[in-house]
């Protein structure tokens, strides 16, 4: 379909494909950058909280501290802030989770917005480039006195040339964009749940020992 068309022709007389061609190669750097990002963060949550959930309910407090801290999985740091906060009022203890959870969101979602952004414009800078395509046909009419194939081909393949290469930037965009905020709520919600699940064994644990006294 596209054997006999001039792609370099197209990208040197039209500055909306060098836009789009801008867009794709930020789509896909920060797509990487993201990838790169959660595959080096990922980790089974559940195993590294049953490890520190046993230390914490030996009395390994400091044990259970460093394991979470030492982790690069979000849940790591958000409930090293449980651990390290424990003894405080049940105010400050919350506040504390909230504040851990709103840091890991942010590093979780940087770059995102980006993605997000791509999505929306490709599609409207296709279409820039598609009103800018039919006013170029319209030119060579007028310029040339004819209405023939010969004269307004070469406005019309660019004008169809951009739409089609601005979605091409934005369904990939969206869909990478949808998944990352998946994973993002994912992950975060099980950090929280799992933080709370710790903060509820630290609660236990550090209120036995006074319940022992009182029953001696």
């Amino acid at each position: 379909m596209f054997e006999n068309f001039d792609w370099i022709e197209a990208m040197r007389t039209s500055p909306v494909m060098l836009i789009i061609l801008g867009c794709s190669i930020m789509t896909l750097g920060f797509a990487l950058e993201r990838t790169m990002y959660f595959w080096k963060r990922r980790g089974n949550p559940e195993a590294l909280m049953t490890s520190a959930l046993g230390k914490v309910r030996s009395g390994n407090f400091r044990e259970a501290e460093w394991e979470l801290k030492s982790s690069r999985q979000p849940l790591g740091q958000v409930a090293a802030q449980v651990l390290q906060s424990a003894g405080q009022s049940p105010e400050v203890v919350e506040e504390k989770l909230q504040i851990a959870l709103s840091e890991q969101r942010l590093l979780l979602e940087r770059n995102i917005g980006i993605l997000g952004t791509m999505g929306n414009t490709a599609p409207l800078i296709g279409l820039l480039g598609t009103v800018w395509g039919i006013m170029r046909a319209f030119h060579d009419m007028a310029r040339t006195g004819s209405a023939g194939p010969s004269v307004v081909a070469a406005g019309v393949a660019e004008a169809l040339f951009t739409t089609a290469a601005g979605l091409l930037v934005a369904v990939p965009a969206v869909i990478l964009y949808n998944h990352f905020v998946r994973k993002i709520t994912v992950v975060l919600t099980t950090a929280e749940n799992q933080a709370r699940s710790l903060r509820l064994t630290v609660d236990g644990a550090s209120h036995t020992p006074r319940q022992t006294e009182r029953a001696a």
